[in-house]
């Protein structure tokens, strides 16, 4: 499962300016990028899905840090316990993302055309394609949409530049089984329960934790397997670009033009 690195956590918090002023001035450049600061601390935070009075208490600490103050607890005994408590949150978002989810997918299922996989997936076709289906082991081309169950796209190809090229043994599960139901030409769209996409850790701070996605996807063709295998990232802080597929990690895990490291949510090296 995917969690903060306690150390880093830690070196943020206790770098951070003090986040405590009700109405911050933005009127310089450095006024600003402090504020965006904040927001970039928000993203290692939001796993915590932390309440207004919970966010007091981590500014109170943000304070005591930066101002080197006394700290009101020890982190040596504490800060070992920030793991267990992310693991804790995540896990009850993830079940209450499920619950909700449910009748999501149970709708889907209703649609004209679905079909519903024993796995859980609902596939339903957009354009019927004439070509040929490809493997497991296989590399596809593709344009795709990825959405929240609200609607909110996440990813797309057009942000990326243009269609993506994907091996597909090393996708999410959802994507691994649906494209070998469809056929060259073809576009679908899937809905993907939590466990064939990113599971109980989600991927914030975009993805909840348990986060029923929806993707359209229009196969465009068939080719040779990549290699070079991506970096194990398990950092939610950092991304893992790669521009010749035109997508990140984890939706390849091999990238023979190279892996590029970047910061969530921003615009893909070179673009």
């Amino acid at each position: 499962m995917r969690t903060l690195a306690i150390w880093s956590t830690v070196l943020i918090l206790a770098t951070a300016v003090n986040a405590m002023a009700a109405e911050p001035k933005l009127e310089t450049e450095e006024q600003k990028t402090l504020y965006a600061l904040g927001l970039t601390i928000n993203r290692s935070l939001s796993p915590f899905n932390l309440s207004p009075s919970e966010l007091a208490l981590v500014e109170a600490g943000l304070a005591d840090g930066s101002l080197h103050r006394t700290p009101a607890v020890d982190l040596e005994t504490y800060g070992p316990k920030i793991k267990q408590l992310q693991e804790t949150r995540a896990a009850a978002v993830a079940a209450a993302e499920k619950k909700t989810s449910q009748a999501f997918i149970d709708k889907a299922a209703q649609e004209t055309g679905a079909m519903k996989t024993a796995s859980g997936l609902v596939m339903i076709p957009v354009t019927p394609g004439t070509g040929a289906s490809p493997k497991a082991t296989d590399t596809v081309t593709v344009n795709y949409e990825g959405r929240l169950t609200d609607g909110t796209v996440f990813d797309s190809s057009v942000q990326h530049g243009g269609p993506a090229t994907v091996p597909l043994d090393r996708v999410i599960k959802c994507w691994t089984e649906a494209l070998q139901l469809a056929k060259v030409g073809g576009k679908s769209r899937l809905v993907c329960p939590a466990d064939l996409a990113y599971g109980d850790q989600g991927w914030p701070p975009l993805i909840k934790p348990g986060a029923t996605l929806v993707f359209e996807v229009e196969l465009l063709g068939i080719s040779k397997p990549s290699a070079q295998t991506a970096p194990q990232s398990e950092q939610a802080s950092f991304w893992y670009y790669c521009k010749g597929a035109k997508t990140y990690y984890p939706y390849v895990r091999e990238c023979p033009s190279g892996w590029v490291q970047v910061v969530p949510q921003t615009t893909p090296p070179g673009q």
